[in-house]
């Protein structure tokens, strides 16, 4: 999916800042983007709502395997 450039793009708080930050997340009417920061003009991976609710809960329990 090419991703609109009015899109508002954000890196996780837990990113060091030093430019080596690889993952970059924006938010749509339904879906939830993600997309490489260092190739930001690529294209971008859609991920529907409730599988990316269930995908950051398992990061925040720790259960990801």
């Amino acid at each position: 999916m090419r991703a609109s450039p009015d899109l508002h793009w954000f890196k996780s708080s837990y990113s060091g800042g030093s430019g080596t930050e690889c993952v970059e997340c924006a938010y749509t009417a339904d879906d939830t983007l993600i997309r490489d920061s260092k190739s930001a003009g690529n294209s971008a991976i859609a991920v529907q709502p409730g599988a990316w609710h269930l995908f950051i809960g398992a990061l925040v329990r720790g259960t990801l395997k």
